[in-house]
């Protein structure tokens, strides 16, 4: 009877005692596992990234190579084509710290809950564009291996070749597309881009499909066309609505370019461009910007300052020391702290089916889509404020006065993608390079590290070059030196 009654008062302490186990042993300074929703908000704001790099890499280097910027300090050296390291590298030094790691772990969260493929397809997107800004910007980059310190312990990723990088990038946007439908993504308001509409994700991804379809124009023309028309047949924007980008803050998350504008006076608008727009009666050129010293806005009043100069040199040479008498970016319109940041427009999409037309006689009118895109790019700017409306009726007196001209068709598209990507020089630099257009005259600054050539690329981080020493070496081995002219594989 006594055996009896200890065996009973064992059975209960064991399952008392294995009742409250994993509470038990739950590690109370251990972080609960953060939502998925949550963690794409931060995604997508870490793709729109901070001051750092859209300072150094976006405006310093790539706004002024392609000359929609020019500027008065020598420190800017992407029109002087002098060589700062730590400015080159800075999207790769932030993208991969943020961007590139909360991706791929958030990938493999939604792998571990048993999510639906439609959140897996919103991430992968995500993933494309951050890998294509990257691989756009450095050629051979980690991408195979990148990421993953964490989830994987691979702390010294290997460099993958830009040829294998994009077929793989596409592969997931068309998977991606096919795994969207018409309904509301279960990321719901989390999702600060699109709030989780599944249609318009689905056309983003197509629309980035022929972004990157047409970047393979040099290297595979018949790969080109057979993605371009893939993108097409799936579907791509269809309005304004349908904008990839992210909105800021006046307090928190604060837009990366506009607080440039607030720390550095010292950009402004490039001669180039504004001859440009003046030249063509443009109604966007007091939109995007204001004489320095008044902030008059009358077009009369917008000079644009020559690329390749800077405040000294500009007095040598002209005896001229009042940088304020020329044009800068609209404080007004385009500074404020909650502006938003733009990956890809409806209007870019319209240029680029105009090209598609243009090359292989698809995707609709060249002309059609060629007045389409510039109506697009007119109107988007009310995304930065009311106060940047254009009339109608002056956009239609835009386009009778500089009427699409087939015979040059595809440096008149581009020409406007330029005008339409300004402040997205990272998709600027990339179709310049790509194209040809516009057709951008070099400067010779003294001591540049070109020859006088506009760069092709950007430098890696210089601490590659010891912490992961043999895949570094085997990147440049095989892409090229890593100089600002060694160009990537498509833009051979």
């Amino acid at each position: 009877m006594r055996k009896i009654f200890y065996l009973l008062i064992s059975i209960l302490v064991i399952t008392s005692c294995d009742e409250g186990f994993e509470e038990l042993n739950v590690n109370p300074a251990r972080p609960v596992q953060v939502g998925a929703g949550t963690k794409l908000t931060a995604v997508q704001k870490f793709i729109s990234s901070e001051r750092y790099d859209n300072w150094r890499a976006g405006m310093i280097y790539q706004s002024t190579m392609m000359q929609h910027i020019a500027t008065t300090a020598g420190y800017w050296d992407g029109d002087k084509y002098t060589w700062n390291r730590g400015y080159c590298s800075s999207l790769m030094d932030r993208y991969y710290g943020n961007a590139i790691k909360s991706v791929e772990d958030l990938l493999v969260q939604l792998d571990e809950e048993g999510a639906p493929d439609e959140m897996k397809a919103i991430t992968r997107i995500l993933r494309v564009f951050a890998f294509s800004r990257l691989t756009d910007l450095y050629g051979d980059i980690p991408y195979s291996e990148a990421g993953k310190g964490f989830t994987e312990g691979i702390l010294k990723p290997k460099y993958d070749a830009q040829s294998e990088i994009y077929p793989d990038l596409l592969k997931e946007l068309e998977e991606s597309a096919a795994a969207l439908s018409s309904g509301t993504s279960l990321f719901g308001g989390a999702d600060i881009i699109y709030q989780g509409d599944q249609a318009k994700w689905k056309r983003l991804a197509n629309s980035l499909m022929l972004r990157l379809g047409l970047r393979l124009i040099k290297v595979d023309p018949s790969g080109a066309e057979a993605w371009a028309t893939k993108a097409i047949n799936g579907g791509v924007m269809e309005s304004n609505d349908d904008i990839f980008f992210v909105k800021h803050e006046v307090t928190q998350n604060r837009n990366g370019i506009s607080e440039v504008f607030d720390a550095d006076g010292n950009p402004r608008m490039s001669k180039t461009f504004i001859d440009f727009m003046q030249s063509r009666n443009d109604p966007r050129l007091p939109i995007l910007a204001a004489r320095r010293g008044d902030q008059s806005t009358d077009p009369a009043d917008l000079q644009g300052f020559p690329n390749g100069l800077d405040a000294a040199m500009l007095l040598a040479m002209t005896g001229e020391d009042n940088t304020n008498a020329y044009a800068e970016p609209n404080r007004a319109i385009l500074a404020g702290f909650d502006a938003p940041m733009i990956f890809q427009t409806y209007a870019e999409v319209r240029f680029m089916l105009a090209e598609a037309n243009v090359r292989w006689g698809i995707g609709g009118d060249a002309e059609t889509n060629y007045n389409a895109g510039v109506r697009a790019a007119m109107n988007m700017l009310t995304l930065y404020s009311d106060d940047a409306a254009i009339a109608p009726g002056d956009i239609t007196a835009y386009l009778a006065s500089n009427p699409y001209d087939g015979a040059n068709g595809l440096e008149q598209i581009n020409n406007q993608y330029w005008v339409a990507t300004f402040l997205n020089e990272y998709e600027t630099f990339a179709n310049w390079r790509r194209t040809g257009f516009p057709v951008l005259v070099p400067v010779n600054y003294p001591g540049n590290e070109t020859g006088g050539t506009i760069p092709r690329r950007l430098t890696y981080t210089e601490s590659e070059a010891t912490n992961n020493a043999d895949n570094y070496a085997a990147a440049i081995a095989a892409q090229g030196p890593d100089l600002l002219t060694t160009r990537v594989w498509w833009d051979q």
